[in-house]
């Protein structure tokens, strides 16, 4: 199978092309500058620059690119870059697989905001939408995005997913640092269910549906048993074996992220269920595993 992978260079899409490779696939890498190894081909999303017989050549297209989520917040111009370099790669490669022939399989990487608050009632891929924050209209243009190449015949699969953790991450990188310096706590109230995935499980969803052609539809990609945020607080601290005392009052997160503050404080307990039916076995359930597995880089 060939896999072309938008996105490559990036934190997911560097993993899963060398996953893609162990399991004996080849792979283009799409790059924003001039190609300087084989298996790379140069692209501009912001343009829509693309060769076309790279997509008619793959099997499966896959788009991992997106900016980092750190930043300044309360400004235009960060939702906009959020929101403009999730769905232009998305779009860009949507359209070159509705007017290919071949009409590739298309796995596009997605995030959990979209759902918005939950509480303690378990989420599926069915649930509606109640998201009314930043990354909630960001993650539905996103998903829309992909429209194009599922109303042409291909295969779609979106993979909303909970934050990835991993040594190499930046949201447990952030984590290991407050923690280590004794600011490790609680957000909020803590009750809020917070979804979260081990690397290598996202890597394996990714291949399992890359390698499945009756797989399609929305699938969403965390461990199967979502903790809360005080659980998540306590796993953290004691597998770094640190304390974990702080505590940060909802007016104080609303005060120093803006609009990001609803990510932090929603609820949302994500069940992997569109995946568990596909047949994918999770090797992290849970979250003391996806800790384990993150703290030590297993992939």
């Amino acid at each position: 199978m060939h896999v072309v992978v938008g996105g490559a260079t990036g934190f997911l899409g560097r993993h899963l092309v060398e996953a893609l490779r162990e399991h004996g696939h080849t792979t283009t890498s799409l790059v924003r500058r001039a190609p300087e190894a084989e298996g790379e081909s140069r692209w501009d999303p912001a343009t829509g620059l693309l060769d076309a017989q790279v997509i008619e050549d793959a099997d499966v297209v896959v788009n991992a690119a997106g900016s980092s989520l750190l930043g300044i917040p309360q400004t235009r111009s960060y939702a906009r870059t959020l929101l403009e370099s999730r769905v232009s790669p998305t779009q860009t490669l949507a359209n070159a697989i509705a007017a290919s022939h071949r009409k590739p399989a298309f796995l596009a990487q997605n995030g959990t905001a979209r759902y918005g608050e939950h509480g303690a009632e378990p989420v599926a891929e069915d649930a509606d939408s109640l998201a009314d924050t930043m990354m909630g209209h960001v993650t539905r243009p996103w998903e829309d995005a992909t429209r194009v190449a599922r109303d042409a015949g291909a295969r779609v699969c979106v993979l909303r997913t909970a934050p990835v953790l991993d040594r190499e991450s930046l949201t447990l990188t952030i984590l290991r640092r407050l923690f280590g310096l004794g600011l490790g706590g609680r957000l909020g109230s803590g009750e809020q269910y917070f979804p979260v995935v081990s690397l290598r499980d996202w890597i394996g969803a990714a291949l399992h549906l890359a390698e499945h052609p009756d797989a399609g539809g929305p699938f969403n990609v965390c461990c199967p048993e979502t903790p809360t945020n005080a659980e998540f607080t306590r796993a953290l601290a004691a597998a770094l074996h640190r304390p974990a005392f702080m505590h940060v009052p909802a007016p104080v997160i609303k005060l120093g992220t803006g609009p990001m503050a609803a990510e932090l404080l929603t609820s949302v307990n994500l069940a992997p269920q569109a995946l568990q039916d596909a047949g994918f076995e999770f090797r992290d359930r849970d979250v003391t595993e996806v800790l384990a597995s993150g703290l030590a880089g297993r992939r």
